[in-house]
């Protein structure tokens, strides 16, 4: 059934009431479900390298929502918040600026126990004497 034309605009073709925005997240990253580059934790910091151009070849308005919103640090989990995104599509995408060197990303460092065996063995053993 085909809809005439006057009976929509052309911005409420891409929103549903019920269920939102109609282009669901798999479109955005045409399936992919992995980052083709990097490893993204969500405390992991992301910032832009350079502005692009809205023309630039392969950058959907996503990508360029991304560029937009780090040109200060930010984590992953800020920016799916900040564009009500999945987290795994936004590590997609995010792989993808990764990998034309759009962004750079910070990992946080793995930490080590600040106290070897010898603390928690004198701990249990000071509870014992209680």
């Amino acid at each position: 059934m085909s809809v005439p034309p006057d009976d929509f605009s052309t911005s409420d073709q891409w929103v549903d009431d019920h269920a939102g925005p109609v282009v669901r997240p798999y479109a955005m990253t045409r399936g992919r479900t992995k980052p083709i580059r990097g490893k993204f934790d969500l405390i992991s910091l992301v910032m832009a390298t350079r502005s692009t151009s809205a023309g630039e070849v392969g950058l959907g308005p996503e990508h360029l929502a991304i560029l937009g919103l780090c040109q200060r640090a930010l984590s992953v989990a800020e920016v799916a918040a900040h564009l009500n995104l999945p987290v795994g599509t936004v590590r997609v995408l995010l792989g993808d600026l990764l990998d034309r060197e759009l962004v750079q990303v910070r990992n946080p460092q793995a930490t080590t126990a600040p106290y070897d065996d010898s603390v928690f063995e004198a701990v249990i053993n000071g509870l014992r004497a209680l």
